[in-house]
């Protein structure tokens, strides 16, 4: 649905960055997310031909706001909410090459390790 302005975290949530709107909500007050390079609130409005910078937790981007929409629909629509720089692109390819790569010791652990594990992460980081 085009409108005039979506708040900010409704765009983040119905373009799929993240899961729910109150991740959204949290991620923008925490200074997680920034409009045109400044923090701003979640209530703030988003038009198209906005900058923004998102951050996650395991991703960035950088985007150009391309449409308006306020519903979450299929990913394949969410992605035309949207256009990535091509500096991001390549940031983000980057990233992923260096996770695959080198894998973080604890990666592949679910929970706290057992006396076994944490001896055998001593050894491989050692």
């Amino acid at each position: 649905m085009d409108s005039i302005s979506v708040r900010i975290d409704k765009w983040l949530w119905a373009a799929r960055f993240f899961k729910t709107r109150s991740l959204a909500t949290d991620a923008v007050d925490n200074g997680k997310v920034r409009l045109n390079g400044a923090r701003t609130k979640p209530a703030h409005s988003v038009k198209p031909g906005d900058l923004l910078s998102i951050h996650n937790g395991a991703t960035e981007w950088d985007v150009h706001v391309r449409a308006l929409a306020e519903v979450r629909g299929s990913a394949d629509a969410a992605r035309t909410l949207y256009t990535e720089t091509q500096d991001s692109i390549r940031r983000r390819d980057n990233d992923a090459e260096q996770r695959k790569l080198y894998r973080e010791p604890g990666t592949t652990l679910k929970g706290r390790p057992t006396k076994r594990d944490r001896r055998a992460l001593e050894r491989s980081s050692s």
